[in-house]
């Protein structure tokens, strides 16, 4: 680990130890955008991490970037963090500006670029869209009519926004546009291999944020067992406790050797089958993170005033999102029997 990643997880982990409390959780899954965390957040400058300075960002890189997702993921961050340096990062590698205010995007829409002799008319639906009601533009990556893969900012102003949420209670917003114009200069073409990094680099934001999670999770699971008390003894000296415990401990330890990997490739290679089967370890392990933290903590976990609750339930939104284990097993599995090089693909020797 470099010093200066060290230095970014430092801040970011005592600021948000800080400011991330449960209450501001709460508050925030019942429509409170928690504003001032946010700026705290872009006077630090790590809001554009993982962009260079050249570009209008903070500089450092994707491994940066993705290490502090993970600590958001570990304190259940409300706000769109994210998704915010996510949406940048596909601007500026498509060449056009990146956003100075709060930014999102979906992979989930149905959005048509038509091209004009003034512009492009953008006209569709993007769902799932994670805090477009707090963000001031939407950042829409589809097609033509030709099947050319486009991007381009839209300012959520001009768009129409129904208000949904997750299971965690976080903002997932379905966004209408109605043949929104915009300039040539605001729309770029790009790559169909970009379009399918960044479904990439999507999935893996939601790894990193489970193995943030999965990490709490467990920390809360074993300090409540040396807490809680039964039989005039706490419960974690009763080995069907020890057992499950065990069984999480071991689920957290693969998912964090998993994301410990893609910080330290992310910013060199990771195929899609790599971010495939990362996603799949950790959706398995969000499982059994949810089930055993609160066979753990027993009717106390489901309680508003405990906070497991606040990682479990993200942990089971975190899951679903941008491809679930079995959807991304299943064509992770057909893919290789179609190349029939199973062996190859096990050792990497293809």
């Amino acid at each position: 680990m470099s010093e200066i990643r060290a230095m970014l997880e430092d801040t970011v982990s005592k600021v948000l130890k800080d400011l991330c409390t449960k209450e501001l959780i709460a508050s925030a899954e019942k429509g409170a955008f928690p504003t001032m965390l946010w700026n705290t957040l872009e006077e630090l400058g790590v809001v554009s991490v993982g962009i260079s300075e050249e570009k209008g960002g903070s500089g450092g890189d994707l491994g940066d970037y993705f290490s502090m997702v993970k600590i958001a993921g570990y304190y259940a961050l409300p706000v769109p963090l994210a998704e915010h340096i996510l949406a940048n990062l596909a601007l500026a590698e498509a060449g056009l500006p990146i956003n100075n205010h709060i930014s999102t995007f979906t992979l989930e829409n149905e959005i048509e670029f038509d091209e004009t002799d003034s512009g492009w008319l953008l006209a569709g639906t993007a769902k799932y869209v994670p805090w477009a009601r707090n963000a001031e533009s939407i950042i829409i990556l589809g097609r033509t009519f030709e099947n050319q893969y486009m991007i381009g900012s839209v300012p959520i102003e001009i768009c129409e926004v129904r208000h949904h949420e997750n299971l965690a209670g976080d903002p997932r917003d379905e966004v209408i546009l109605k043949q929104i114009r915009l300039n040539n200069n605001e729309v770029k073409a790009i790559e169909p291999s970009m379009f399918n990094d960044f479904i990439d680099l999507a999935s893996l934001t939601r790894v990193m944020l489970m193995a943030g999670a999965l990490e709490r999770t467990l920390e809360l699971s074993v300090n409540y067992t040396k807490e809680r008390t039964q039989f005039g003894r706490p419960i974690g000296k009763f080995q069907a406790v020890q057992q499950q415990l065990a069984v999480l401990a071991g689920e957290t330890t693969a998912s964090l050797a998993v994301a410990d990997f893609i910080v330290s490739n992310i910013d060199s290679n990771i195929s899609s089958e790599e971010a495939a089967i990362a996603k799949i370890q950790l959706g398995d392990a969000a499982e059994a993170g949810f089930r055993i933290g609160h066979q753990v903590h027993g009717a106390m976990g489901f309680t508003d005033e405990h906070p497991l609750h606040q990682s479990t339930r993200r942990l089971w939104s975190w899951r679903d999102e941008y491809g679930s284990e079995t959807i991304l097993a299943r064509n992770l599995g057909e893919k290789i029997i179609q190349s029939q090089e199973l062996w190859g693909f096990i050792t990497g020797s293809r």
